[in-house]
């Protein structure tokens, strides 16, 4: 029981690390994400990427 519990801790912890770094890339300005050689557009791709590999 408690590997399950620590599995879905991890998992909750992964996809809010997901989404904290979706919502950060797409909040950037048109200008930031240009200059970081990104589009916003990719923000689930990058976040994806970050925290799963």
């Amino acid at each position: 029981m408690k590997t399950l519990i620590a599995r879905l801790r991890s998992k909750a912890a992964q996809h809010a690390a997901y989404c904290r770094i979706r919502d950060e890339i797409a909040a950037l300005t048109r200008a930031e994400a240009l200059d970081l050689g990104i589009f916003r557009g990719d923000a689930d791709r990058i976040a994806r990427a970050a925290v799963w590999g």
